[in-house]
Parts: structure tokens; sequence; C-alpha cells
């Protein structure tokens, strides 16, 4: 069986900067172990913004600058640096590259694991199911984080009616 491991946006301004977030914080030591023992193929996505971010529709309705290519914040963690051999960088929550990518790689199952669960994670878990329909995709809830405990489970509840196993 072929697999892949989607991390989506481990990065700093997500965990400890511009969008810090305490939810982020508390799952990156599972998340990097998790990554350490995997034994399948990762893709990292990477929000991804330019210097002009304040004047996107994004920037106006999220008027925090945050994941500026080249930046620190844009950076993936350190904890999960060494592991980055593929990265897709995406200007808006999910990754139309990252469908393709799954889909002409022929995998069988997808796992998604990141933050935020209710924004760029489900978005990518969306965006993968379309893109390839038999591939078995999975998101590990307790590898996820969101702004608040209740949107976490939103969107984890969300991802199940559209036949995303969540573990």
């Amino acid at each position: 069986m072929k697999e892949l491991l989607v991390v989506v946006d481990m990065q700093k301004d997500f965990v400890d900067g511009a969008l810090a977030n305490p939810n982020a914080q508390a799952i990156v030591p599972a998340v990097t172990e998790f990554v350490k023992n995997w034994k399948g193929d990762i893709v990292f996505t990477r929000d991804t913004h330019e210097a002009d971010y304040m004047d996107t529709l994004e920037g106006k309705k999220l008027p925090v600058p945050h994941c500026i290519k080249g930046t620190d914040g844009w950076e993936v963690i350190d904890e999960l640096k060494p592991y980055v051999k593929k990265a897709i960088d995406k200007p808006v929550f999910g990754s139309t590259e990252l469908g393709e990518f799954v889909r002409k790689g022929g995998y069988d199952e997808v796992t998604l694991i990141g933050v935020c669960t209710g924004i760029c994670v489900i978005s990518n878990a969306v965006i993968v199911r379309a893109a390839s329909p038999e591939t078995n995709v999975k998101v590990i809830g307790n590898l996820c984080a969101c702004l608040t405990a209740e949107t976490h489970q939103t969107a984890l509840d969300a991802m199940k009616t559209f036949q995303v196993d969540v573990i």
C-alpha cells in the first residue's frame, strides 16, 4: 500500500508567532514523534503570502501579517524541519497542487495532521478527497489543532460527512 502523510502548516507563525496558538503548541511533541516514525512518503504544506499580504482579500479579512515568504514565521517549526523533503506552498487555505500531487502519485491512503483543523486541514482534506476519489483519506484528530476545542471538533465532524476517516 502506498501511503502519504500530509503535514499541514506546522509553521512558526501558527505555533508561536504572529498567530500563536496554545492548542498548536500542545501538539508539537506528538506530531514530531509521529512524523519521525512515519514509514511512507511525507509532504508538508506551507501557508505562503507575499509582502503585499495586507492588500489581498485574505489580508483584509484577517489583518494579521503571517507566513510571509522568506520570514522566520513562514518556516516550518524547528522540530519538524529535518523531515521536510517536499513542501507545497499555498497562497490560500487549500492547495489544488496538493490534490494533483496525490492524484498523480497513485496513493492508496493519505493521512493529514497539522493546523488549523477548521481551516487548512479541512480544506486540504476536501481537495485530496475530490482530486483522488479512490484514495482513502484520514485525519488524526489528536495530531491536529484549531483555535478552540469546539472549532476543532466541528471540523472533525464535518470531515466525517465527506467520508474522511477521523482517528
